[in-house]
């Protein structure tokens, strides 16, 4: 059989897999939103004339450009961003939240493209969250959450190692924090000041990996031997089978108060949401001088054990995280280069650990001081892959508050403490913002990129860029 002949049954195979694997969702997604209609019908009989609608939201243009010669935009975003909240009594509340934004820009190539208002000005739609929750579901101190959510897991300040059930939303890579939200369904017990939680993922949801060359710090091109060139490079992924065995995720997590300090502990069965090397292809391109590498990318199933803490002692606000990972195998990539055979061990079956420690201050004068010390990013696994990150932060605001100066903010990143001058990476981002009212704020800074080595943000070295953020909420 033809190489050509098995592609094309592969490719058949594969749409076929897609198109049950759409249907799946579809199922197990309409059952979740059908479990939320019926709890909103069943309540919608609750006179609620005291609780009435209440709509709110943010609208966002948010411009960056490269500062390096030629001066190209580097992100154009507008955003509104929609809330919905309902409370019906003290029995339930309806809660969504939705992105309606104008994202990147039009790349357009042909003449026939222009009749297509879509590829002219793309508009879309992101449901971030969209939930039901009903308090005293079956027990007076059982709550049942369902629908599109968002768990906080963690105690520091954006970074949170310990949460882990959503995958995090990379798409802009500067905004740490920001996390997918999952469709799940989601019990809360209470007893006294302690809480325990209870929650079910049934789809696997991935995470949005950045856009451009941006992504350039999450999966770099691979170094190739001297007098080698990179003719084609294709990445391809392997999702989770959409059942109930293959494509759920779960976790448990007690938290109270004990002794002045929020304590939590938890655990979790998950994907991780961002990709992990399988296996690469090479081939020759037309000669000897140039080469095609397929790629397949997977997601690799964990287990995750963790504790947070966070607290005043001596007026500083002090908080941490730590976080075990149990992977279920060790990953070993394959490469594939003609008879050739190679194994690559990217990490091994055995636990890694991530932790944050973070601290704030506010002094006399009002300005605020906010350090943090992260061991091991996001999409970091392995014990030999992780690196050191210290974030910082100074501001004050002046002028009644009117206006806020940010002159010290960034973070320093050590990849290798044998031989820092090889292996860092330096960020440094100060910024201005003045707010004209109460609801809008403008700001202004410069983000500068330092680094060598192949850390995270040293593979995006010298992308420095200037961006303005305007935002008005309502």
């Amino acid at each position: 059989m033809k190489i050509s002949d098995v592609k094309s049954l592969q490719k058949n195979k594969a749409e076929c897999v897609s198109l049950k694997t759409v249907r799946k969702k579809w199922v197990i997604s309409g059952i979740l939103l059908l479990i939320v209609m019926l709890n909103l019908i069943s309540l919608n009989k609750i006179n609620a004339q005291d609780n009435p609608l209440r709509i709110s939201g943010k609208l966002i243009t948010d411009q960056r450009f490269r500062t390096q010669n030629p001066v190209s935009w580097s992100w154009n975003e507008n955003r509104m961003e929609i809330n919905l909240h309902k409370k019906f009594e003290d029995k339930a509340l309806f809660y969504s939240n939705l992105w309606i934004r104008n994202l990147s820009f039009s790349r357009l190539n042909s003449l026939s493209q222009l009749t297509d208002k879509n590829l002219v000005n793309p508009i879309e739609a992101d449901l971030q969250e969209m939930y039901v929750e009903i308090n005293q579901f079956i027990w007076k101190d059982l709550q049942l959450k369902a629908g599109r959510q968002k768990f906080n897991w963690g105690s520091g300040d954006k970074l949170n190692p310990v949460n882990v059930l959503n995958a995090p939303d990379l798409e802009d890579i500067w905004d740490f924090g920001r996390m997918q939200g999952s469709d799940a369904l989601k019990l809360t017990y209470f007893l006294n000041d302690y809480k325990f939680e209870g929650i079910w993922l049934p789809l696997f949801r991935p995470s949005t990996l950045p856009e451009g060359d941006w992504i350039d710090a999450l999966m770099p091109v691979p170094e190739l031997p001297q007098g080698i060139k990179l003719n084609s490079l294709t990445n391809n992924i392997q999702t989770p089978e959409l059942s109930l065995k293959h494509s759920s995720s779960y976790g448990f997590r007690t938290s109270g108060n004990i002794a002045g300090f929020d304590i939590s502990g938890n655990y979790a069965y998950y994907y991780d949401g961002v990709p992990s090397p399988d296996s690469n292809v090479i081939t020759f391109a037309g000669g000897f001088d140039k080469i095609d590498i397929t790629a397949v990318q997977q997601y690799i199933r964990l287990h995750q054990a963790g504790v947070t803490f966070s607290g005043e002692l001596l007026n500083i606000g002090v908080w941490g995280e730590f976080a075990s990972f149990f992977p279920t195998e060790a990953l070993i990539m394959k490469t594939r280069f003609g008879t050739l055979v190679m194994d690559s061990l990217i990490f091994e079956n055995k636990p890694w650990f991530k932790y944050l420690l973070g601290a704030d201050y506010t002094f006399k004068d009002g300005s605020y001081l906010n350090i943090q010390y992260l061991h091991g990013f996001y999409h970091e696994k392995g014990n030999k892959n992780l690196n050191d990150y210290f974030t910082f932060s100074w501001e004050k605001s002046l002028l009644h508050d009117k206006l806020k100066i940010r002159p010290l903010a960034g973070c320093i990143v050590v990849s290798d403490w044998s031989d820092i001058s090889e292996n860092y990476a330096v960020i440094y981002t100060p910024e201005f913002s003045y707010f004209p009212n109460d609801n809008a704020e403008i700001s202004l800074g410069y983000r500068m990129i330092e680094g060598k080595g192949g850390s995270t943000f040293a593979r995006v070295n010298n992308k420095d860029e200037v961006y303005m953020k305007i935002s008005y909420s309502f």
